[in-house]
């Protein structure tokens, strides 16, 4: 993991341990959101992580039925050249 990628998971954790107790935990998705950007910055570094975990949050809303949505896998570097 990338140092900008560990800083940016240091303040996941800090937002864990200091903010959601008060707020409570109400995401409507498995694994919460605070789980699944720990996650995608540890999977797809702190760039690509980042976008996934703040598309996700913006996702997370009364509207959406939630349900389960894992970390997708690294792209093989093959797989973006056969994307159409």
């Amino acid at each position: 993991m990338s140092a900008t990628a560990r800083v940016l998971s240091a303040g996941v954790v800090l937002y864990q341990w200091t903010l959601r107790p008060f707020i409570g935990a109400h995401c409507r998705y498995e694994p919460s959101c605070s789980h699944y950007a720990l996650e995608a910055l540890a999977r797809h570094g702190a760039a690509r992580g980042s976008l996934m975990a703040a598309r996700r949050v913006l996702r997370c809303n009364p509207w959406t039925p939630g349900g389960f949505d894992p970390v997708p896998p690294p792209r093989q570097p093959d797989e973006r050249r056969k994307a159409p």
